[in-house]
This record gives C-alpha cells, sequence and structure tokens, in this order.
C-alpha cells in the first residue's frame, strides 16, 4: 500500500474542536435549569446542573497531542486503562495480538488511530450494552470494528466497544480513505473500550494495569517479519 498514491482519497481528521460539539447539545438543557432555579432562589439545585454542565464539557474535551515514534510505532488508540493484552483467534482462524483499552466516564473518549493506513472495511455488530467486566460483553456488545491495511501490507484492526453507560458509536472514515497515525477519528460516548489488533510478533510495550493517552503513549512496535 503506497500512501502518497493521489488515486487513494485522504480522511480528514475529525473531531478537531477542542471541544466535542456534542457538548453543546447534551450540556444546553442543564446550563438552562440552571439558570432557571439560580432565578428562583433554589442555589443548591442550581449549582447540581452547573456540575452536570461540568461534566458534560469535561467528557467531550478533546486535547492536542504529540505523536511519538515512527511508522511502525503503534499509539494508543483512546485515554484509559490497559485491561487486556495476549494473544487470541481472529474470526478467520488466526492468531494475533489483542490490546485493549478500558475508558471510564472520566476519560478523554475521542479515539485515534494506532496506525497509519488504508480502510479496508467497516464492520458494525452486537445488539447489546453489558458491563465491561462481565465475560459475554465482548462477543455481544455494540460495536464498530475497522480493518486497515498499513505501510507495507501490514494488517490491522481497531474497534471502538459500548459499555453500560456508552450507548453510541461514532466512526467518521469511510472504507478506502487513508488514515493517519494518531489522527482522531471518532468517539464513544460515556464509558467505553477500545481494542487494537496487530500481527503477532509485534513488541508489546504496556501491561495490564497501565494508563495511557490516546495517540501520545505506545502501545507497541510491530516486529520486523510484521
Amino acid at each position: 500500500m503506497d500512501p502518497a498514491d493521489p488515486q487513494v482519497p485522504r480522511f480528514a481528521e475529525r473531531p478537531t474542536e477542542p471541544v466535542v460539539r456534542d457538548a453543546l447539545v447534551l450540556g444546553a438543557a442543564p446550563l438552562a435549569a440552571a439558570g432557571v432555579f439560580g432565578m428562583l432562589g433554589w442555589t443548591a439545585v442550581a449549582w447540581v446542573c452547573l456540575g452536570l454542565v461540568f461534566f458534560v464539557a469535561s467528557f467531550f474535551r478533546n486535547p492536542r497531542r504529540e505523536i511519538p515514534g515512527d511508522e511502525r510505532t503503534v499509539v494508543a488508540p483512546a485515554d484509559g486503562i490497559v485491561s487486556q493484552v495476549g494473544e487470541i483467534e481472529t474470526a478467520e482462524g488466526a492468531k494475533a495480538l489483542r490490546i485493549g483499552i478500558f475508558l471510564s466516564v472520566f476519560d478523554v473518549h475521542v479515539n485515534r488511530m494506532p496506525l497509519a493506513g488504508r480502510v479496508l472495511a467497516i464492520e458494525r455488530t452486537g445488539s447489546r450494552f453489558l458491563a465491561a467486566f462481565n465475560p459475554r460483553a465482548e462477543h455481544e456488545n455494540v460495536r464498530c470494528t475497522l480493518s486497515l491495511e498499513g505501510v507495507d501490507g501490514v494488517r490491522f484492526q481497531v474497534s471502538q466497544i459500548t459499555g453500560l453507560v456508552a450507548r453510541r458509536i461514532v466512526c467518521h472514515p469511510q472504507v478506502g480513505e487513508w488514515v493517519e497515525r494518531g489522527a482522531r477519528f471518532g468517539l464513544i460516548r460515556f464509558g467505553s473500550r477500545t481494542d487494537v489488533v496487530l500481527p503477532l510478533g509485534s513488541e508489546v510495550l504496556v501491561k495490564r494495569g497501565q494508563r495511557v493517552h490516546g495517540g501520545s503513549s505506545v502501545l507497541a512496535r510491530l516486529g520486523e517479519a510484521a
């Protein structure tokens, strides 16, 4: 795959605003309520509403990040705690390496691309919204999986997975588009998990329980055979 090929459409990174626009919609009601309760003299209730406004703005924050390393450096696709590191069997029966990141409601929920690549497929599956600690969640929860091909033909996947609170997955790229490493490409509302599936032979540089930051933390490095 040659990323310099002018025939390959380029994905325009988004969202890029400091606070994702969803915050304006979801924060409008509690902000208005705070104003009404304040005028009525219900100060305590007004402060609770303002707290909700602050929470919504914090949840949808979208900080800029410095992307480290080179084209074989795998960066974190999300902020959160590394919850899964290990070998899995893909749907095709092949072996692969998976690194999963759990996001709490207090983490940044904008997702970033771990490696540069062209989107080969986008698959939406699942129908449940089970808690992340439920073993069935991995297979039954609503998810969006992007399959990509990077430089030198390396194949990898990124999965956005809902949780008990998360109810909406936003994924902007289209099949055929080239997405740069570290580019912001979507988000999951209110708690979730994001997985990266890499070729075997990749060098894992994180461990379970470690906190990572999307785009700026290094998860792994592709092996030379990948």
